[in-house]
């Protein structure tokens, strides 16, 4: 029974982590954007051609200039004018998390593709960065995930 509190502890702590790497046309330009969204950086991961930006104790976002984006895939990157290769989700802690997180990309240049999707139990608004990358926020109320 110890043996396995151990195990499980263990794994516990090896929580997996995520980097989305995502091509950007200007570091800076990304980089001031996502501050005035309130994120920060990871400095020992960041040059002139790449930055570590911090979402959570387990999420990363590795903002990375086309050219150095280029090296690590065969395939053409994604015109963002035409069309999306994925959306990312985040969670949020309540609606007006929510609003405010899109109301501050757009007030730092994005733009918002929808209108807000509103189903009860769940409400989510997305906007677009400046590097044409869909990114949604979203909140479900807890109370309906317990169901």
């Amino acid at each position: 029974m110890c043996r396995m509190f151990a195990i499980h502890k263990f794994q516990h702590h090896m929580a997996t982590q995520i980097f989305l790497n995502l091509p950007v046309k200007d570091l800076n330009k990304s980089v001031q954007f996502f501050i005035k969204l309130g994120y920060t950086f990871n400095a020992q991961f960041t040059n002139e051609n790449a930055t570590c930006m911090i979402i959570s104790d387990n999420i990363f976002v590795m903002l990375l200039v086309e050219p150095l984006f280029k090296g690590f895939t065969k395939k053409e990157i994604t015109d963002t004018a035409n069309g999306n290769e994925c959306i990312i989700c985040l969670s949020a802690d309540s609606r007006a998390h929510v609003d405010l997180m899109v109301s501050k990309a757009i007030e730092a240049g994005a733009t918002a593709p929808h209108p807000p999707q509103d189903h009860g139990f769940m409400y989510g608004r997305d906007f677009i960065d400046l590097d044409g990358h869909l990114w949604e926020y979203a909140w479900m109320d807890p109370a309906h995930l317990q169901a």
